[in-house]
């Protein structure tokens, strides 16, 4: 070693640091899948977690994807589904928002890594000549920056979770399923466990389960060095003992550890199945922990409850452009049917696209709807339909409820229609308007002063993660917080242009809530409207099935009050 940092010093290089050291309580669980995609990995990670905290245990859950992107932020939501943001700033897969639902551990950025954050790093090293002019190689280099990122700041945790994103086989996952063979290796038996999801269809015309497909999958992953511990079959269809039993001889896996994955109701029941299938059980065992103390699932079973015995319906509009994949707005689902929850109320959701709605069509469009809301996005695709519904919601008097670029949108409508500024805009979609809507070049961030530019890389010009915001007493905001101060996250590169402030203020709509030095504006209200509220943050990405989120909470609440 002291050779080894002496020629560091003669080459002006520093020499590899070890990886982080494990801590001796720490167990490790690693989550892969097979077959096919979309299997529900991130649930049942997530529903795993949740249990393990049930029965006392302190969880971690982390997320590894193999794609090349450093991060999903400039991603399509198409492609990707919606960018779960961290109070830290971290741009993340969406399954992280599971993870923070079911558990209510808060995400950090060390939490999330794709491929290319891994290769970009990397190669940062190689330039600078961290690796003392050696080749640099898959293996060893590019595995052990996957298992340092594994391994690091997991001290306050009795399980890490980590999901490998992606199916075993695919070519970019190859180094990411090598580094937790290694990290098995090292760690031994007693502190890693390998749950592999697999499918098991139904092919109608035989009349048949599939175990086929699992026991190649299996079969993928052996042959890369790993042996599952514990298999999760997703099925529609019950899953018969003796097919569970073939899965067991093909896959060399005990039968009691082939838990059934069938489909539920709603994805906050599948944590209750995976229980009743005796999961957290075996994964118990397989540690040799006790294991007999049944967990504390009352606040789960209180959900369920409320959600299967609702007081009524009602019916909120979404008017969005991303409506081909619902994944781009994962969490505002979630945030609205946990609203329902709170108000034991089923929420039904009409998704209208933006781009469809006209003057002559807007009566039809949003007939019998309690409510309108106009959610983030980025372009000016749609927002004139967007600007009509948000008209529609003001005259009419609905509950309005505009997220990011819907509050933006929000302001653009009352600075046109109430203050007369026809060409109010966003310097997002022209130039030459007059700019109520501004890219932001400066802002606070706990005391530091944070600089950006339209010639800054596009996913390096946002505001992300947390931050604080002060309430006006007596608004709809603080009656539904019951707080003067809050914090909550952001992902956005535009903002209210502060000096129109007056203007819109003199003619009823206010500003609510500001950031601490009253340069940005977070929450607006408009004071002749029964829920009329925009905000520039992201209220859903905190909303919980065990917490709903106050403002959604108080949406809907306006939303039944129509009824």
């Amino acid at each position: 070693m002291k050779a080894l940092t002496s020629t560091a010093k003669k080459l002006n290089q520093k020499p590899q640091k070890p990886l982080p050291r494990q801590n001796k309580m720490t167990r490790f669980i690693f989550i892969t899948g097979g077959v096919v995609s979309s299997l529900g990995k991130g649930i049942a990670s997530a529903s795993l977690g949740a249990l393990l905290q049930s029965r006392g245990y302190k969880v971690r859950l982390r997320k590894l994807d193999p794609y090349l992107n450093v991060d999903p932020g400039t991603m399509s939501p198409y492609q990707h589904g919606e960018v779960y943001v961290t109070d830290d700033g971290a741009e993340t897969d969406l399954d992280l928002g599971h993870y923070e639902r079911f558990t209510g551990v808060d995400a950090r950025s060390g939490d999330s890594v794709s491929a290319g954050k891994i290769y970009s790093e990397l190669l940062t090293k190689e330039r600078r000549g961290d690796y003392l002019g050696r080749t640099v190689q898959v293996i060893p280099h590019v595995t052990d920056l996957i298992k340092e990122f594994i391994l690091a700041s997991t001290d306050d945790a009795d399980f890490v979770l980590c999901e490998i994103g992606g199916t075993v086989g695919d070519i970019e996952a190859q180094p990411f399923c090598e580094a937790i063979r290694q990290l098995g290796n090292s760690m031994g038996a007693d502190k890693a466990l390998y749950l592999h999801l697999t499918l098991v269809p139904y092919i109608a015309a035989a009349k048949e389960l599939k175990t086929k497909p699992t026991q190649h999958s299996v079969k993928d992953l052996r042959s890369i060095g790993i042996q599952p511990t514990i298999l999760l079959c997703r099925s529609e269809r019950p899953i018969p003992l003796d097919d569970r039993e073939k899965i067991a001889l093909f896959c060399n896996v005990p039968v009691e550890r082939v838990i059934p994955a069938l489909d539920q109701k709603n994805i906050y029941r599948a944590l209750l199945a995976y229980h009743q299938e005796g999961l957290d059980t075996e994964v118990l065992k397989h540690f040799k922990l006790p294991c007999k103390k049944a967990p504390d699932l009352a606040t789960w079973l209180k959900v369920i409850k409320k959600i299967e015995n609702p007081h009524g319906q009602v019916n909120i509009a979404i008017v969005g452009k991303y409506q081909k994949l619902k994944d781009s707005y994962k969490s505002l689902i979630e945030a609205l049917f946990h609203a329902g929850i709170h108000c034991q109320y089923k929420v039904n959701l009409f998704w209208i696209g933006a781009s469809s709605i006209r003057e002559n069509n807007i009566d039809e469009k949003l007939k019998d709807i309690h409510g309108i809301l106009v959610p983030g996005g980025f372009g000016s695709r749609g927002t004139d339909g967007k600007i009509l519904a948000i008209n529609y919601a003001r005259k009419k008097k609905i509950p309005y409820f505009g997220i990011c670029l819907g509050m933006q949108l929000a302001v653009i409508e009352f600075a046109r229609n109430v203050l007369g500024i026809k060409d109010a805009g966003s310097s997002e979609f022209n130039e030459k308007c007059t700019k109520v809507i501004a890219m932001m070049t400066e802002w606070d961030q706990a005391g530091i002063k944070q600089k950006r530019s339209k010639s800054d890389d596009l996913g390096g010009t946002m505001r992300l993660g947390a931050y604080k915001c002060n309430l006006k007493r007596g608004s709809l905001a603080h009656k539904a917080y019951k707080l003067d101060v809050i914090s909550e996250r952001h992902r956005h590169r535009y903002e209210f242009n502060i000096k129109f402030k007056d203007q819109f203020e003199n003619k009823g709509l206010v500003f609510t809530g500001l950031s601490p030095d009253e340069k940005l504006a977070e929450i607006v209200e408009i004071k002749d409207h029964p829920w009329f509220v925009g905000v520039q943050f992201h209220p859903e990405l905190k909303s919980r099935p065990f917490s709903s989120h106050p403002l959604f909470t108080s949406f809907i609440k306006a939303a039944i009050n129509l009824l």
